[in-house]
């Protein structure tokens, strides 16, 4: 596609940071903070930050590094898809992202029960992952998470569920759009330009449109209200968090998960978008840092 001009290889990856592992269905990016104990046991507490819909792991920036630097072994990760992690060309549903993150959690050997955080379309993925694996998942931390219900897709990613129809748009405007509903997440305007120029680089390589398009076309931005359903009725301890300002997964959305959840701690985050935990980590931090703290 227009605009995708470079190989994603071991030469492009050699300035990404981070770690790379081969999986079953590719290579994933990730970074791992080193435990602040050495060894297994109850001294090491593992917490695993899963992105959303296109931004890769970067978008943890603050988390990740608050939360290693307050003692906790903390793993990021590319979806598939997304920043340096590869293309593959497969359906982009909720089974391929779940099983992504069981590959990587065996092949990196977490063994340990684990809180999840999940933003967005990480919401999803962590919540069926709980689900699926139980004795794995511990407490559950959702931040402005898709699918309470489906969302009001723009113009353009209503085209992308039409084949052949968003490839084309792609091909002859380029990924404009994807970059405006980026920009679109913040409340602060100022915080834009950088994270743009960051963002742009994985749109460089290979197969990111094509997956983007295939994670539309598999209802990834739908209604996932039954898993949500589901979780409440474990003992997983869920956090939520929500801008209040947010324009991507609208704020009320939220009403709809506190009825299903009814026992998840509820924070709003005021004068902040889609992403409260980059745009007001002072504010953020503090209230994840104990919730993780709390005894399940």
């Amino acid at each position: 596609m227009r605009g995708e001009s470079k190989e994603l290889n071991d030469f492009a990856r050699n300035s990404a940071g981070g770690s790379f592992i081969q999986l079953p269905d590719g290579i994933t990016h990730y970074e791992l903070s080193p435990p602040l104990y050495k060894g297994e046991g109850k001294g090491v507490r593992d917490v695993v930050l899963i992105h959303g819909f296109s931004v890769p792991y970067f978008i943890y920036d603050p988390t990740f590094e608050f939360l290693a630097d307050s003692g906790f072994r903390v793993l990021r990760y590319d979806l598939f898809g997304r920043g340096f992690s590869d293309r593959p060309r497969t359906q982009y549903d909720l089974d391929f992202f779940v099983k992504q993150l069981v590959d990587l959690l065996d092949a990196i050997r977490f063994k340990q029960r684990l809180s999840l955080v999940g933003l967005s379309m990480g919401g999803p993925i962590a919540s069926a992952f709980a689900l699926r694996h139980p004795k794995r998942a511990d407490k559950i931390i959702l931040i402005d998470p898709v699918g309470a219900k489906p969302l009001n897709l723009s113009p353009f990613l209503k085209a992308a569920k039409i084949p052949f129809a968003a490839e084309l748009v792609l091909n002859l405007v380029g990924s404009d759009s994807l970059v405006r509903g980026v920009a679109s997440d913040f409340f602060d305007p100022s915080l834009v330009e950088h994270f743009i120029a960051r963002y742009k680089i994985q749109m460089e390589y290979k197969g990111f449109r094509g997956a983007i398009l295939s994670t539309i076309r598999n209802n990834m931005l739908g209604s996932f209200i039954n898993v949500y359903e589901n979780l409440g009725r474990t003992n997983n301890p869920v956090q939520i968090f929500w801008g209040r300002n947010d324009s991507t997964v609208p704020f009320d959305h939220c009403e709809i998960l506190r009825v299903v959840m009814p026992n998840a701690q509820f924070h709003v985050i005021e004068n902040c978008g889609h992403i409260p935990h980059y745009e007001k980590p002072g504010e953020f931090n503090p209230i994840l840092l104990d919730f993780l703290r709390q005894s399940s």
